[in-house]
């Protein structure tokens, strides 16, 4: 199987198919400007569990989409996987088993990592407590969306306009925006806070639960993370801008740039 997933439920999905049924997954994952390829769940060989035994917290990762990746990388990584897939196939060559491959765009430099497969991992290893396919949103700590036309991820919106108009006559509001420095950089709405998504769980003591806080980001996806994490531990009147700044701009501020 070839994974060119780009979330970690189906990540962990792929791998303990793969593992369960007795094929080989050609890995393969991009950010930025980094790519990873290996190959993984082969007889002897360790499984993408053993790299990662948990995943990352909800909301700690961004995607691609949010974070940026550059244009080539797909091309580069998935060339890797394809030419595993086909050195599989033919059982000839020495494939990416029990190495990952770690390609460095900005540097031009390949790594290779040696890994070895964990006696102890939960589906691969020799005692394997995962035998069957589990819920994997509920493993990754994936929620989803409460019903209603006006909730993502339990976190209430407001529009750019809404939130325009409140601005306007002068309402007490808390703007954060969740985005990276590099973001931040380009475009902003006047008077938000910088609060990365990644630092959210680290800084949240710096905002007061009192205050009607809006988060928002480029489309709305951060932030409606960030607003899920900080109702979790107690804010209780935390706005996500629907659309994130990207709306706000063509709705409120044509002027600014996008990206």
């Amino acid at each position: 199987m070839v994974d060119g997933t780009d979330n970690f439920p189906t990540r962990y999905l792929v791998n303990d198919a793969c593992v369960l049924l007795g094929k080989p997954n050609a890995y393969g994952s991009i950010f930025r400007f980094e790519g990873q390829a290996s190959v993984f769940a082969t007889k002897d060989g360790p499984c993408y569990r053993c790299l990662y035994p948990e995943p990352p917290p909800p909301g700690l990762v961004p995607s691609c989409a949010e974070g940026g990746v550059l244009g080539v990388l797909p091309g580069m990584i998935g060339m890797v996987q394809a030419t595993e897939t086909v050195k599989l196939i033919m059982g000839i060559g020495e494939p990416l088993i029990g190495r990952f491959l770690i390609y460095d765009a900005l540097r031009m430099r390949f790594r290779e990592l040696k890994l070895r497969k964990d006696p102890d991992c939960p589906v691969c290893g020799t005692h394997p407590t995962v035998t069957t396919l589990i819920d994997y949103e509920q493993f990754c700590g994936v929620v989803p969306a409460a019903p209603g036309p006006v909730t993502v991820n339990n976190a209430t919106e407001i529009t750019a306009s809404e939130l325009k108009q409140r601005l306007d006559r002068g309402d007490s509001l808390k703007i954060v925006d969740v985005r990276e420095p590099n973001e931040y950089q380009i475009n902003r709405i006047p008077g938000s806070t910088l609060i990365p998504l990644g630092d959210v769980p680290k800084r949240y003591s710096e905002l007061d639960s009192e205050d009607e806080i809006v988060v928002h980001c480029k489309m709305g996806g951060r932030s409606a993370k960030a607003a899920d994490f900080l109702r979790s531990v107690g804010f209780k009147k935390v706005l996500n801008l629907k659309g994130g700044i990207l709306d706000w701009i063509d709705k409120v501020d044509p002027t600014q740039p996008k990206y």
